[in-house]
């Protein structure tokens, strides 16, 4: 095991919402805390409607036998006439053959045993809607609870939502590489969205809860399971609370949040079990990313319980850049591969800027940090340009691969990153950095602490 004690002390300028300034590392907390607090002051969670709709009383069955879906697209019409309504779906399984569509200041309320869980007929979830796969906009299969350009909705209660994804669309996983690789080509081609038709025999697996083109948005208290693919994504949407969100979701490619071309965000007390990323943060794919030039921003994740893949993730379709990211008062639920992963590569561009990582813990890992413009080792042309991560109060019990890994580009470096309070008890290796620049150590211990060297000659 090698081991690495570093004590630096050092001052640099960065950039923070636009603004240069001179601080002190040891400041950066001050800095941190006044971003957080702007941010949230941008943030509200939507008004619940007074007026109520119980799904019982317009048919609905919770017997997991009755299909639901008209009682759900009976009560999101009657919630469209009342300009608004909480939809209450109380104990009992309710299986519904097809997708939920959201309409403006609605929210769905399950209440405590209540589950809906939806059905496996492909058919159902088709004609394609408007959505994203990858970072790249297509038409496909309608994700499962889909809120296209609405505002004033929510997703509460003690309830579960299943996706049943593992006896349905998960199965699709090892048919999608065709249909994957021409949603690329049409992204480098910039083929027109509308001629971008997947669906039908396509494999390409839909989301279980997406918010698109939204804003006022919260998810709260539910437990979210069986994913066919991500499970809630955010996309080009903004002013979003989720808390207190429960995640057990085992199938491939269940990430718990992707949150993607959005911004003013907050994750707050949630659990995290999902066989993919936890939090995962993207701004869309290689030149259409770049040219739709809307960053993913202002995110906050805090108070938080990690596991499964990776914990924090920000790539690799982040085309569009990311900035202002703050991940605090967090620690770990199980074992994580990675605690921290930034990814690209030279197919991207943009940028990855402004990240603070401020007092998270974790148990056993793989890496705890792993930085690269390398992912998948691909791309030429359109490097990332990574600068500006704070990392303040980070402690990892054993990695057993490295401690802190960043590889940067030949041509466009890896800098100014400050690693501040840093302690990692056990690695097999230290640290490995490769094209980088002004990186800063400050109280960083890797392996072994040594204590007081002995007086013996």
């Amino acid at each position: 095991m090698k081991k690495i004690i570093l004590i630096v002390f050092c001052s640099l300028s960065f950039f923070c919402f636009g603004a240069k300034i001179n601080i002190n590392i040891l400041d950066t907390a001050t800095v941190e805390s006044r971003a957080i607090d702007n941010i949230l002051k941008t943030i509200e969670a939507p008004k619940v409607s007074k007026n109520v709709i119980l799904i019982t009383n317009l048919g609905a069955k919770g017997d997991s036998k009755t299909d639901n879906k008209p009682f759900f697209d009976k009560a999101m019409k009657q919630s469209k006439a009342k300009k608004g309504a909480k939809i209450v779906v109380p104990a009992g399984v309710y299986l519904i053959n097809g997708p939920i569509h959201f309409v403006s200041n609605t929210t769905l309320e399950l209440q405590k045993d209540a589950k809906i869980i939806f059905g496996t007929n492909e058919k159902d979830y088709l004609p394609a809607v408007l959505t994203s796969w990858e970072g790249t906009l297509i038409y496909n299969y309608s994700p499962l609870i889909y809120a296209y350009q609405v505002e004033n909705v929510a997703i509460i209660g003690e309830g579960t939502i299943d996706g049943n994804g593992k006896d349905g669309f998960s199965q699709w996983y090892d048919k999608q590489k065709p249909a994957q690789a021409k949603t690329r080509d049409m992204n480098l081609k910039m083929t027109p969205v509308k001629e971008r038709i997947f669906g039908k025999d396509s494999f390409l697996r839909p989301q279980l809860v997406q918010f698109f083109e939204s804003k006022n948005i919260l998810i709260e208290g539910v437990t979210i399971t069986n994913a066919p693919f991500w499970c809630v994504h955010f996309l080009k949407s903004e002013n979003i609370t989720a808390r207190k969100v429960k995640f057990d979701s085992q199938n491939k490619n269940n990430d718990g949040f992707d949150i993607e071309y959005s911004k003013n965000v907050l994750i707050d007390d949630v659990d995290f079990d999902n066989a993919d990323d936890n939090v995962t943060i993207k701004a869309g794919r290689d030149r259409e990313g770049r040219e739709t030039n809307m960053p993913s921003e202002n995110i906050i994740v805090r108070n938080s319980r990690f596991k499964g893949l990776h914990a924090i993730v920000i790539g690799s379709e982040m085309s569009s850049g990311v900035r202002n990211v703050f991940v605090e008062n967090s620690t770990f639920a199980g074992y994580c591969k990675r605690a921290l992963y930034l990814k690209s590569n030279a197919d991207r561009g943009g940028y990855i800027k402004d990240i603070y990582i401020n007092n998270v813990d974790f148990g056993e890992v793989e890496d705890a940090i792993y930085i690269t413009s390398f992912y998948k080792g691909e791309g030429e042309g359109h490097e990332t340009d990574i600068h500006n991560l704070f990392v303040n109060n980070f402690k990892v019990k054993k990695a057993t691969n490295a401690g802190i890994v960043i590889q940067g580009y030949p041509t466009k470096k890896v800098n100014n990153i400050v690693f501040s309070n840093v302690k990692i008890n056990e690695a097999q290796n230290a640290i490995s950095m490769t094209n980088t620049e002004n990186i800063i150590f400050n109280n960083v211990t890797i392996g072994k602490e040594e204590q007081i060297p002995s007086s013996k000659h």
